[in-house]
């Protein structure tokens, strides 16, 4: 057996399986598409559900890719084991309703065995096959030649392939023999051990069911072959290396961690756990990162997010302390992007969110390390070994601690937390807000209810035509499925053709009438498209009726559609002019275009300057003044890559695509409806920038009328402003100014007014101050008194009485009370803490603060109690002088 580069591997396959007639395809995008069971894709077959169960015709009837993939279900587990991880690529040849299980056994015996391909030496290997599999044992034993003995049987659990809902069905694995050296050493050792001796590195999975996600098996249409086949296990196999972190790609990265670390494989077991750990995520990360998923508290971003801190955290581990990964991901980059060149492409963009992400873990995690070393060495103290759920929640709450980082630094401790506690703590604080706004909930009931075949599509005509006349095929009148509606219902009308666009790529959908010659008159406000491909006009019948089957005049409103227009062409321009000032970073991250009105949310890691979002607007408008000719073409994916058209970050593509050029402006692959011309535009105008999430900015702006609106109403505004100031609106700048310098004066002499009331108010209370144990102590309640001449009087008493202790409060507008309280010099001495006394005057009121032994303040709620906490002052600073 020859040593190949794991590179070399991943060719080789998809070199064989195209000799066999597959069409390779490109790795899916780690995020899934209209998939809401996953989470990040985890297999080579995820991708590809659609084609299984035949909702979806495949590219070609024999598929074959190599596909990212992460699984995070043992990522505790990732570095303690040289077997964990939560990257891999799955190499995979895949039927839908062609070749069974005879050519996937001997092609997959073909490719392992022959000496043209991998040539493992057929003695090494050992087949698996599902226990009441007898064909699958028929064509290993009399058609490859595998003995009976070498053919194991195994029940569900090991031979029967499935992965939450979806395709599934038994499968034949393929294991190889690593040597004695791998195994247990026990007598019964033997294919199916737990040891590491016998690999597992093919999986033919014979699907022919599909589980409902709760144990519901039916019968599938077609029956299809799922291969797969982790990349880096055939590498470990090939290359005579004992784990995946030794294979030649992988050993790279790491290399580059311990010339970082001055550190070395293989020499210590802590020190080889952190290499690990830092070398799966930062594969795990560059990948996810390059298919547009951004760290977050939830979701796929939080998964990002807990392996790039868990990562930053094993540097520190290694005495690295400095942000580091963005070095070794150039390193990432340069072992994989021969065959995922959009690594490459998107390295800056990449390095960035890295680098973000690991200087705001940096500014927390050494606070954070310090305040649960304190925390964990008190409960140590008391003889315990958990954690409580309230202080795992103030580390995550108040200082950005993850909890998995808690728990990880607890188990090294050998200790816990109460997980549930904190969980329960975490369902009180969040709001539940975060659910996305699922228009879709009803329509996709309606969809599903009306009665018409899948197959049946609403064709759409309207990047040509504004009117047409058209067949309606379903109702849903005010939420029931309905043969026809009448004047006053709410309706959902499906129709066979349409000009109407649906809501869709951040695009509003367009508004109109559905009318015939009998007084129908169906007002439309919104217009949704299913999943399968059927638009829902949904509005209301102002007059007539509407049956199945009746031929309808469908027209949309032509001056709106031209208003969204102006905004969506508008979206092109700057992004393109984003990715001009800002850097080619910038990716569009959503939008949403809405007539004369845009969003446009792209990637980016600092707010826009002012100087710089005037270079953008000016962009945009020079490329509307340039009437540059906007052309709409449809064209093969690959061309439109050529040609330099920009695509979504994890967007799905067909093979033919729809591109929109505005001149030698910009080029993006687009559905949406668009301009002819970019002057009609008219202009653009930034109104707002602003932060949607980490990495993430949102511009707010306006086209064509919608800037002449905006004008207006500023130009009101300076006129009635002026008005009111008794100037014009040439001299209001210096009537303005000269406001500013009265007020300015008058402050200062309501500042020297209030310093003397609080000379007369203090001398006041020193007179009615009281000797508690030596000490002067002082509670009061003043009238009239800001919260900020509180603080002055408490600073005067501090520094005039040394052995003074006041309590000072106020009661502000809102009913809220405002505490100060100061310690002299001498008092601290002899024992009293000012931090301490308010927290428990504070508490009294519903309130809470704290501060230094000499100077604190608080809050507090209960007005009715502050009477009662005053008196408490006293009891309170005699039993600190104890």
């Amino acid at each position: 057996m020859q040593y190949r580069g794991l590179n070399e591997l991943r060719e080789m396959y998809l070199s064989f399986f195209e000799s066999k007639g597959h069409l390779r395809l490109p790795s899916f995008s780690l995020i899934p598409q209209n998939d809401a069971s996953l989470l990040l894709i985890n297999s080579g077959m995820a991708p590809m559900k659609p084609y299984f169960t035949g909702e979806q015709e495949p590219p070609r009837h024999r598929v074959t890719t190599c596909q990212k993939c992460i699984r995070t279900g043992d990522i505790e587990n990732v570095g303690k084991t040289a077997r964990h991880g939560t990257y891999f690529e799955m190499l995979g040849n895949f039927s839908f309703g062609d070749y069974f299980k005879r050519e996937a056994i001997h092609w997959s015996w073909e490719f392992l065995t022959s000496p043209e391909w991998v040539g493992i030496d057929p003695d090494r290997l050992y087949p698996s096959i599902y226990v009441d599999d007898d064909e699958a044992f028929e064509i290993w034993n009399k058609e490859i030649g595998i003995p009976a003995e070498r053919i194991f049987r195994f029940g569900k659990a090991d031979n029967f392939w499935e992965h939450g809902s979806g395709p599934c069905g038994p499968c034949s694995e393929i294991y190889y023999d690593r040597g004695e050296e791998y195994g247990c050493h026990k007598p019964d050792c033997t294919v199916g051990c737990d040891c590491d001796r016998y690999m597992e590195v093919w999986n033919n999975v014979f699907s022919q069911f599909n589980n409902d996600g709760h144990g519901n098996y039916t019968e599938l249409k077609q029956k299809n072959i799922d291969t797969g086949m982790g990349l880096e296990r055939l590498a470990c196999v090939v290359q005579g290396v004992g784990s995946l972190f030794e294979v030649d790609t992988v050993r790279n990265i790491m290399k580059h961690i311990e010339r970082i670390a001055g550190v070395e494989y293989h020499k210590d077991e802590k020190i080889d756990i952190s290499l690990r750990v830092i070398t799966d995520h930062i594969r795990s990360t560059a990948m996810m990162v390059c298919d547009g998923v951004i760290p977050s508290n939830e979701g796929r971003g939080y998964v990002l997010r807990r392996l790039l801190r868990r990562a930053a955290r094993h540097g520190k581990l290694l005495g690295i302390n400095r942000p580091f990964l963005s070095e070794v991901l150039d390193t990432v980059i340069a072992e994989n992007e021969g065959h995922y060149p959009e690594l490459a492409q998107k390295s800056d963009y990449i390095h960035k969110v890295i680098e973000m992400e690991e200087a705001r873990f940096d500014a927390t995690i050494d606070s954070g390390l310090s305040i649960l070393g304190d925390m964990v060495a008190a409960v140590k103290a008391e003889g315990k070994t958990e954690l409580p759920a309230s202080d795992a929640f103030k580390l995550y709450d108040t200082y950005g601690f993850p909890i998995d980082l808690t728990l990880e630094i607890l188990e090294e401790q050998g200790m816990t937390t109460d997980r549930a506690g904190f969980d329960a703590l975490m369902n009180e604080q969040r709001e539940r807000a975060r659910e996305d706004r699922k228009k879709m909930g009803d329509l996709g009931w309606a969809s599903e209810n009306l009665g018409l075949d899948k197959s049946i599509k609403t064709r759409f005509d309207g990047y040509t035509i504004m009117d047409e006349q058209a067949t309606v095929l379903a109702i849903v009148a005010n939420g029931e499925v309905s043969g026809s509606a009448a004047t006053g219902d709410q309706v959902t009308v499906v129709l066979d053709h349409t000009p109407f666009y649906a809501e869709m790529g951040g695009q509003v959908a367009d508004h109109g009438l559905l009318t015939n010659d009998k007084g129908l008159v169906v007002r439309i406000s919104d217009v949704q498209k299913t999943k399968d491909g059927k638009f829902m006009h949904i509005g209301v019948v102002e007059s007539g009726v509407i049956a199945v089957d009746d031929l309808v005049d469908a027209a949309i409103d032509t001056a709106r559609r031209q208003a969204i227009a102006r905004s969506h062409t508008a979206t092109h321009l700057l992004q393109k002019a984003l990715r001009m000032v800002l850097g080619t970073h910038v990716e569009q991250a959503g939008s949403y275009t809405d007539a004369d009105h845009v969003r446009f949310d792209f990637t980016h890691f600092a707010a826009v300057t002012q100087e710089e979002l005037v270079k953008i607007e000016d962009i945009v408008n020079d490329a509307i003044f340039a009437a540059y000719p906007v052309i709409t073409e449809e064209m093969p994916i690959d061309e439109a890559k050529k040609r330099g058209a920009m695509a979504l970050f994890g967007e799905k593509y067909g093979s033919t695509v729809r591109v929109v050029q505005a001149g030698d402006f910009s080029i993006e692959l687009c559905g949406g409806t668009h301009l002819t011309n970019t002057a009609q535009a008219g202009m653009f105008k930034i109104i707002s920038e602003s932060s949607v999430a980490a990495g993430v900015r949102r511009i707010e702006a306006l086209t064509g009328k919608g800037v002449l609106n905006f004008l207006q109403e500023k130009q009101t505004l300076i006129l009635d402003t002026a008005k009111a100031l008794k100037t014009t609106p040439h001299d209001l700048l210096g009537k303005v100014e000269q406001l500013l310098e009265e007020i300015r004066d008058t402050n200062k002499k309501v500042e020297k007014l209030s310093a003397k009331v609080a000379n007369m108010q203090m001398i006041d209370l020193f007179n009615l101050s009281r000797d508690v144990k030596g000490v002067n102590v002082i509670a009061a309640k003043l009238e009239d008194v800001t919260p900020d001449m509180l603080r002055v009087m408490g600073d005067q008493i501090k520094e005039k009485a040394p052995k003074m202790v006041a309590v000072l409060s106020t009661v502000v507008e809102g009913g809220k009370i405002n505490f100060v309280c100061v310690c002299g010099a001498e008092a601290v001495k002899a024992g009293a803490h000012a931090g301490k006394i308010i927290k428990e005057v504070a508490k009294m009121c519903n309130g809470g603060g704290g501060g230094r032994p000499d100077n604190a303040t608080a809050g507090g709620k209960d007005v009715s109690k502050l009477e009662e906490a005053l008196e408490a002052v006293n009891n309170i600073v005699e039993a600190q002088l104890s």
